[in-house]
């Protein structure tokens, strides 16, 4: 009988790495929430819809790489891609529009059916920002200096690179669009196939293609920041400021853009050379349209997201362990139960030494990282006592259990 396996590009989080994993995710939140950000928890699934009109019918994500089904009552759901589309049916179905400006947070797993690559796999997690309801430059300030502050809170700040461009508005892009189009026609022999379809549907995706020829067709492509106008350049400007004013460096990378139509004005990426090819570690724009093409109220919105194993991966530091201490009952197996219980309600870490003679007990404690051992034995419990040894320094003594947990304070 074969060994049964994780399915391809899915990954157990074992107690070590879950506990890095999960102290990423708190530093960030402790982060956002000096931001004024509050948690916003999704489900995991939603209508197919949600993430088709979001991220368009042609978009490599919504073509090839979402785990679509359909339930028993014939609806199309999807496991969710990426986060920001079902915070905005949130947003829309929760009648939300009431209480702007909004700062949300999130994290969880999302899905896609890709590549497995190193830091990212098919079910691999997020955590992100969304700032709703506030036009002007200084919502993507605060939003790129709070992604700063968290990369910096998790040690990475000299790891990483912010690259910033912008978009620019409605017009802007459209002017672009038609540059680049004309362009792109004169090289239609030297484009991929997917590049040749998206230059009809959505031009500004080939920008993004993988493709070695179409890279280098693009690289002599016009450039966005020529078609910007006064009002996009006054914006970009402003977004720069802030930021050399929040301290956050900043490299304009003129070739980042966005190719879906909602996204408009700020585009940025947080990048490093220490993950080899895949280095994007953190990404986001301004998608003011977003909201409105999904049915609901225009509203104008920024944020980001980042993948938890890549940043999981670069943290230098280590998830702090509590260590335990062990309660080895030796004949009076029910007095464990009252004393670990006890000590957990004191709020202590409690292990249980289950069975065994001393010895193996004591070196299960020591495997555990333990840092006392109580010991229960009849004549101690009799005496309403019991033995403490410091698994440091060897030393033992008898404690009262009307005293114990003033005796133990110095293992907290």
């Amino acid at each position: 009988m074969s060994v049964l396996q994780p399915v391809r590009g899915t990954h157990d989080l074992l107690p070590e790495e879950a506990r890095r994993h999960r102290l990423v995710e708190e530093i960030a939140f402790d982060v956002a929430k000096r931001y004024g950000f509050g948690e916003i928890v999704t489900p995991i699934f939603e209508f197919t819809d949600v993430f088709s009109r979001n991220l368009g019918e042609t978009t490599d994500v919504v073509s090839k790489e979402m785990y679509t089904f359909t339930d028993r009552s014939g609806e199309s759901l999807t496991l969710r891609p990426e986060g920001t589309a079902g915070v905005a049916r949130a947003f829309i179905s929760g009648g939300l529009s009431q209480h702007l400006p909004l700062k949300l947070f999130y994290r969880g797993p999302m899905f896609r059916y890709e590549r497995p690559q190193k830091g990212r796999l098919r079910q691999f997690h997020q955590l992100g920002v969304e700032l709703l309801g506030v036009e002007g430059p200084q919502a993507d300030v605060e939003v790129i200096a709070l992604a700063a502050h968290i990369l910096q809170a998790l040690g990475l700040k000299d790891q990483v690179r912010l690259e910033l461009n912008s978009l620019g508005d409605a017009p802007s892009r459209a002017a672009y669009r038609d540059a680049l189009v004309a362009y792109l026609s004169g090289h239609k022999d030297k484009l991929s196939k997917d590049s040749l379809e998206r230059m009809e549907r959505n031009p500004l995706r080939v920008l993004d293609s993988k493709d070695d020829s179409d890279k280098a067709v693009v690289a002599d492509a016009p450039l966005m920041v020529d078609y910007l106008n006064d009002e996009s350049r006054r914006f970009f400007d402003t977004v720069q400021e802030g930021l050399a004013a929040a301290g956050v460096p900043v490299f304009v990378n003129a070739r980042l853009v966005r190719g879906l139509d909602y996204y408009c004005h700020t585009a940025f990426e947080f990048t490093t050379t220490a993950l080899g090819a895949q280095g994007t570690v953190l990404a986001g724009g301004r998608y003011d349209g977003l909201i409105g093409q999904m049915g609901g109220p225009v509203t104008p919105g920024i944020g980001w997201a980042a993948g938890i194993e890549r940043l999981s991966m670069l943290y230098a530091g280590e998830a702090v362990v509590r260590r335990p201490m062990v309660v080895i009952p030796m004949g009076v197996s029910d007095s464990a139960v009252v004393v670990t219980q006890r000590l957990r309600q004191a709020g202590f870490t409690v292990e249980l030494g289950y069975s065994g003679n001393m010895k193996k007990r004591l070196a299960r404690a020591n495997k555990l990282n333990a840092c006392a051992a109580l010991i229960l034995g009849e004549e101690e419990w009799a005496r309403q006592a019991l033995v403490l040894r410091d698994l440091d320094t060897g030393e033992q003594e008898e404690v009262p259990l009307a005293v114990l947990e003033d005796r133990l304070a110095r293992f907290r």
